[in-house]
């Protein structure tokens, strides 16, 4: 810890490298969980436009199977939540940079993402399906083969636009044409791009194609599955081993008393048996 003596020896001099010897011998920022309860408040990260995940609804109030959890989690600690939204892309940077204590966004679990952040045991579940427009037969995730030159609709800096993109590099070995990949911020964007013929199909978690197959009755259909099945959990940065463990007893709590299955069911249609130990992928 720096003391006062060492405080003063650094601000009392003006030079570049006295300043850096400051800044070298400060502490690391206290553990968030420390700031959570001082506050009496969690400041999460979130992307509400991943349904049935994490979604606005029609007054305004996200809501979905991580924030319901979230919920859960925040009145049994005692704290109220506040929620930095923000576009995909941005969550994992605003993480590292400090922007906010951790994120409730569905994550999938990847070697490349636990280099730069820690995750939380697994809420979910994920399985990259492809939707087509009804009837649109040339797009066979049976086949795939057959995707060959078709242009695909994908949220950036997703699971799914990685899965996308090795596919296309996997056509390209074997001598036949790349898809051609519109990479998009939101799900939604990914549904206009189909529907209006900007894409020939999108890549997404089999629960949130069935949210728009729902949303969307006779416009759309599955048409395969593309890629591995992967876990899906929270994130908090490296340093703040005590919120990571915090948020796992309560995730344990929750799937002890069956209120996380309950959740699963009512949200993504189905439950998963999840681990608690050796989830992560080991990187290639």
């Amino acid at each position: 810890m720096m003391t006062d003596n060492l405080r003063k020896k650094c601000w009392a001099t003006a030079s570049l490298a006295a300043a850096l010897f400051c800044l070298a011998a400060s502490p690391a920022s206290a553990d968030a969980l420390d700031d959570i309860k001082a506050r009496g408040k969690m400041i999460v990260g979130l992307d509400p436009t991943f349904a049935p995940y994490e979604f606005t609804d029609a007054s305004g109030a996200i809501t979905g199977y991580d924030p319901s959890l979230l919920s859960k989690i925040a009145a049994n600690m005692g704290v109220e939540v506040e929620y930095r939204t923000m576009a995909f892309s941005g969550i994992i940077p605003g993480l590292v940079a400090g922007s906010f204590d951790f994120t409730a966004t569905a994550l999938n679990v990847t070697a490349e993402r636990a280099e730069r952040i820690s995750y939380t045991i697994p809420v979910s579940q994920s399985v990259n399906g492809i939707l087509r427009r009804v009837g649109d037969t040339k797009v066979d995730g049976d086949k795939p083969g057959a995707l060959a030159g078709l242009t695909v609709a994908v949220k950036q800096t997703s699971t799914p636009e990685r899965v996308v993109q090795e596919a296309s590099q996997e056509l390209e070995t074997k001598g036949s044409a790349p898809l051609n990949i519109v990479s998009v911020e939101t799900t939604e964007q990914t549904v206009t791009a189909l529907g209006t013929r900007r894409a020939d199909f999108i890549v997404d978690d089999m629960s949130v194609l069935a949210q728009i197959m729902k949303e969307r009755p006779g416009q759309f259909e599955l048409a395969g599955e593309l890629g591995a099945t992967d876990y899906i959990a929270w994130g908090a940065r490296k340093d703040d081993t005590a919120l990571t463990d915090a948020l796992n007893a309560e995730l344990r709590k929750l799937k002890a008393s069956g209120e996380m299955k309950a959740l699963q069911e009512q949200f993504l249609g189905i439950a998963f048996d999840l681990p608690e130990a050796d989830f992560v992928p080991t990187a290639k």
